[in-house]
């Protein structure tokens, strides 16, 4: 399984998603690695007010992932990377689990938050359901600390 040869790593273009990004990109260069660069569109199913909601043509217009994630990948490619891009849909953790599996990873690299309270359950669930459910090892990163340069893949 080691060296890792296949990493998959989920990005939502946060501060912290690029600094697993460059945690992976560090670890595909030292093993050879290809990395699958993944996004995941969320499909919410909640009571809101209807003009809150995005349908999910406007959601990706707004946020424009496709070209997002190849931004992403340029610096990747430029280290000689084997690079791929995919978007998911759906619930986050569940389809990082799916995407690993289907590609073989032998890693998975995710951000992890650290928050706790609400931030927690907003974003850290998604890390932690990541670990309980992937079937190959799942590096998790923790952000920096509040203030500390990041510097991207």
């Amino acid at each position: 399984m080691f060296p890792a040869k296949t990493i998959v790593c989920p990005i939502d273009f946060s501060e912290a998603s690029l600094q697993a990004l460059a945690n992976a990109s560090d670890i595909a260069v030292h093993n050879g690695a290809e990395v699958y660069l993944i996004h995941v569109i969320p499909i919410l199913l909640a009571d809101a007010e209807p003009a809150a909601i995005m349908t999910l043509p406007e959601y990706e217009q707004f946020l424009q992932p496709q070209q997002r994630l190849k931004k992403a990948a340029e610096t990747l490619l430029a280290k000689g990377l084997k690079v791929h891009t995919m978007l998911g849909r759906g619930d986050a953790a569940s389809e990082i689990v799916r995407i690993a599996k289907e590609k073989g990873a032998d890693l998975i690299v995710i951000a992890t938050h650290g928050n706790t309270g609400w931030r927690h359950f907003a974003f850290g669930s998604v890390a932690e359901k990541v670990v309980r459910l992937a079937t190959c090892p799942v590096l998790s990163i923790r952000s920096a600390a509040r203030g500390a340069s990041v510097e991207t893949a």
